[in-house]
């Protein structure tokens, strides 16, 4: 069976009956794992050999572990401080940032995939232009060659690792105060603006390595009239054919507020495979999930296929082993080392 279109969540900590039933559906490629989904490693480890023992080519298993405000997976994991904190440091003294970045691309990936969990979607790309509250120091910095450089590096780790990267959030989401998780934000720049800024990251990672993209559920009227996301414009002719990129394309979540303008959920699907994206997620409403599912039982895209069988993490280690590897004991006192001068500096202000 081949991997479906579809990335859908769970409710808890161990697969439902009705859920197992889900995955098996051909348009299931994926499940995304959350908060809610994670007690411990050891568990978290047995839900996503459970996620893989049902099919062959297993399932996608995903999570987003960022660090900061948005790491999934906390009691037993280190403790990841966010990406922002490393554009300060970049600040003062670029070389310490950068080596900082790929040893905690490699923490971050190494740690995920320690539990058999293939992806995290990272690194973000977006700048922190300090307009946008759900961003903020999610981005690496508010200068697109910094964060291209802090983003490689970050990346040079995860690969190291042995996980694929997705940068995200195409074409840039940090021009817009507007959240997109309950609203439909509009950047009214031109596309030259966008691509002398935001879109620098994106441009020069495609061409370095990166294996995935997330689009912005963000309108950019002077480029389309239709949101990122949803728009052929920005995803075919622009990220595939002017960008040249030959990874993946993921929806952003599809129950977003920034998504209710394309329809209900199996026409927001729909709408987003024709635009040129690979696979959709849908989280937080399983009977919207199981409508898209079953809309596109019919749906099939050799090309996208072939691009999602490469994500799948490509090494397992051990917790137990990983944590006695130097690299890992290093990486963790270097990061927190980085912190705790963040926490200093506050204090002397």
């Amino acid at each position: 069976m081949s991997m479906g279109p579809v990335m859908v969540d769970l409710k808890g900590l161990e697969l439902q009956p009705e859920e197992r039933d889900m995955l098996r559906h051909p348009a299931v490629g994926g499940v995304i794992l959350f908060s809610r989904n994670y007690e411990s490693p050891q568990q978290v480890r047995d839900l996503a050999a459970s996620i893989h023992a049902l099919r062959q080519p297993p399932l996608m298993a995903a999570v987003d572990q960022e660090g900061g405000r948005v790491q999934r997976f906390r009691d037993g994991f280190f403790r990841l401080p966010p990406v922002g904190r490393l554009g300060e440091i970049h600040d003062q003294d670029p070389r310490r940032a950068l080596y900082l970045a790929q040893e905690a691309g490699w923490l971050m990936a190494s740690e995920v995939l320690s539990v058999h969990v293939d992806l995290s979607f990272a690194p973000v790309l977006d700048l922190d232009l300090g307009v946008s509250d759900v961003i903020g120091d999610r981005a690496f910095h508010r200068d697109p060659e910094v964060v291209t450089e802090l983003a490689l590096a970050y990346q040079r780790g995860m690969h190291e690792a042995g996980m694929a990267s997705v940068g995200k959030h195409f074409p840039g989401h940090g021009g817009v105060a507007a959240d997109s998780h309950h609203t439909l934000p509009e950047d009214p720049r031109r596309y030259a603006d966008l691509e002398m800024q935001d879109m620098v990251p994106f441009q020069r990672l495609c061409h370095n390595g990166l294996n995935g993209i997330m689009v912005a559920h963000v309108l950019y009227p002077q480029v389309d009239a239709q949101p990122a996301g949803f728009s052929g414009r920005w995803l075919r002719q622009l990220l595939r054919e002017s960008l040249g990129f030959q990874g993946v394309i993921f929806s952003d979540d599809l129950s977003m507020g920034g998504a209710e303008w394309a329809g209900d959920y199996p026409q927001r699907a729909r709408m987003a495979l024709e635009a040129g994206c690979d696979m959709v997620l849908v989280c937080n409403q399983p009977e919207c999930a199981a409508q898209v599912v079953e809309s596109l039982s019919g749906y099939h895209d050799p090309a996208a296929q072939l691009r999602l069988a490469r994500m799948h993490g490509r090494d397992f280690p051990e917790l137990a082993t990983l944590r006695d590897n130097p690299r890992w004991q290093t990486a963790v006192r270097l990061l927190e080392d980085c912190e705790a001068e963040r926490w200093l500096d506050m204090d002397l202000d």
